[in-house]
């Protein structure tokens, strides 16, 4: 989990958490509650969910119903921003259906929420899961929760970092994603030298400010099998991509570039880092994959219950769970909600660390 030992808080610096309720038809609402029945986290941290107090109060009720469930905080108890919903909306939210209504609600949550953080009420948002269908079912056409953040932030500078301490070693596997919500076929053609650029720019900057390492070594992958093979299996990494990675060790001789890794390898040292092997010499700070599966499979593979989604090149943190809504198991008590609490705690870390070092 992400203990933070950055600042020891008082009632008065405690990072200010805005935290989305999700779709209210998935497991959001379970993972908050459980999450916020852990006392490291509701003693710690100024926490502030923003949802429906009664959809709450409905998901507490009925969860404790069910034998063996895993404590739950009091929606009576909570610091609530209670969304305003047509009733309509409302009567139509059904635990384990996702739709329309359920999907408008999440992106009424998810505006009240990068509003009052825009206006310097919350440090950071930990959102839900929504289900991005739902939003389309409801009119709103975004790939996902980061590109919303990002267009209301009025940044056009983003990426989305998957961050995981394993439980094995305590060592901390950093995957940022160079391509997200696209289809496979369009990945070639959207990756250019000018996104790379990009994208390594902010995943220097976020091992800098927000992890403390500078200098540091940022293992790159391929985009084809065995990274081309001498252009025997592709072209991309002979026309463009080692060229590139050249010409960026030349700019930027304090870091180590290494790559283009081959895809099907470049992810061994990282999973012998994780699950303990001591021989791994020196496995890289951040890992920077081409697109989305190629990044994720591994993620979830070695940390699908404790990974967070990171969004950064936003002004303020925002953290997630890395996993969907769950509609198949919403409203049965046995949600995982360990991510959850990892989202929760990495966002206070983050949080500390800026205002440490100035940077809130």
């Amino acid at each position: 989990m992400y203990q933070n030992n950055l600042v020891n808080f008082s009632k008065k610096n405690r990072p200010r958490l805005a935290l989305t309720l999700g779709d209210p038809a998935g497991i959001g609402p379970e993972v908050i509650l459980k999450a916020l029945a852990e006392p490291e986290i509701s003693k710690k941290y100024d926490v502030t969910v923003v949802g429906n107090r009664d959809l709450l109060a409905q998901t507490y009720h009925k969860l404790n119903l069910t034998e063996n469930l895993a404590p739950l905080a009091n929606p009576d108890e909570l610091s609530v921003i209670d969304v305003q919903l047509d009733g309509e909306i409302k009567r139509q939210i059904i635990a384990g259906t996702g739709n329309a209504a359920s999907g408008a609600a999440s992106f009424a949550y998810m505006e009240c929420a990068i509003a009052q953080t825009l206006a310097g009420k919350f440090d950071a948002i930990v959102t839900g899961p929504i289900a991005k269908s739902a939003w389309k079912a409801a009119g709103y056409n975004y790939p996902g929760q980061t590109e919303l953040l990002a267009q209301k932030s009025g940044v056009d500078r983003f990426g989305m970092l998957f961050v995981a301490r394993s439980p094995h070693t305590n060592w901390t596997l950093r995957t940022l994603l160079a391509t997200t919500h696209i289809p496979l076929r369009q990945v070639a053609d959207t990756l250019t030298p000018q996104l790379l650029t990009q994208k390594l720019d902010l995943l220097v900057e976020c091992l800098e400010k927000d992890f403390g390492i500078e200098n540091g070594r940022i293992a790159i992958a391929g985009l084809n099998p065995h990274s081309g093979e001498q252009g025997q299996l592709g072209h991309e990494e002979q026309d463009w991509l080692i060229p590139w990675l050249e010409q960026e060790r030349q700019n930027r001789p304090q870091l180590q570039l290494d790559g283009p890794i081959p895809p099907d390898t470049m992810w061994v040292k990282p999973g012998q880092a994780w699950y303990g092997n001591s021989l791994v010499p020196n496995p890289a700070d951040g890992y920077l994959a081409l697109y989305h599966d190629q990044g994720l499979i591994p993620v979830k593979l070695m940390a699908f219950d404790r990974a967070v989604n990171t969004s950064i090149g936003l002004p303020f943190v925002r953290t997630s769970p890395d996993h969907g809504t769950a509609f198949d198991i919403a409203g049965k008590g046995i949600a995982d909600a360990t991510s959850m609490k990892a989202a929760i705690h990495l966002a206070a870390e983050l949080v500390s660390r800026r205002l440490a070092v100035g940077c809130g």
